[in-house]
């Protein structure tokens, strides 16, 4: 890995662990093990880094998100993948943290990516929902854009949930709970 790279993947490590504020250009240098010369090589200052960082976490969300929604299964197979796909239920999700970074909200440009990645997020879960109640699969009372919404905030509030207890017990419950209210709309009501 160049230094760049390492300088990136530093910087994604530290913004998840310590925030915006809390990644200093010391501790991202020190991390990556690349010199303050390379870093100003590289990227113009840390918020420049910082939003290679977020875009890196961006493309490997949406990424992630569109192997398991675009994969061989029905509509509940699919979402259901999505959903209990491994995660760091005890870490949180390392776009869902920058929310709660108030430097990271209040700079648009940082910001940016964030809101973007939701969208594409919800945009994506509401196709394949809508997809469902073409097919058939689920009830045509299923609102694709609020049923995608929410799956969104349960993964985000299973995160806090699990972080709250110290447990990733309470981000499994809800990820079940979602998917049952999911299963419930189903024609068949066969569970994934």
């Amino acid at each position: 890995m160049d230094a760049r790279e390492r300088l990136i993947e530093s910087t994604r490590e530290l913004l998840w662990e310590r925030g915006y504020v809390g990644t200093s250009p010391k501790a991202i240098q020190q991390r990556s093990g690349a010199g303050q010369g390379s870093m100003y090589h590289h990227f113009s200052g840390k918020q420049d880094l910082a939003l290679a960082a977020i875009r890196r976490n961006v493309a490997d969300l949406t990424s992630r998100m569109d192997a398991d929604l675009a994969g061989p299964g029905s509509v509940i197979e699919r979402v259901t993948r999505y959903m209990r796909r491994e995660r760091a239920a005890l870490r949180g999700c390392p776009v869902g943290r920058l929310t709660m970074d108030p430097d990271v909200m209040a700079d648009q440009e940082l910001r940016r990516p964030v809101e973007d990645a939701f969208d594409a997020v919800r945009r994506r879960l509401a196709e394949v929902i809508d997809e469902g109640r073409e097919n058939g699969e689920l009830a045509r009372s299923v609102d694709p854009v609020a049923t995608a919404t929410a799956l969104v905030a349960v993964l985000q509030g299973g995160y806090v949930l699990a972080r709250a207890a110290d447990s990733a017990d309470a981000y499994t419950q809800a990820v079940d709970g979602i998917l049952a209210l999911l299963v419930g709309q189903a024609r068949n009501g066969e569970v994934a």
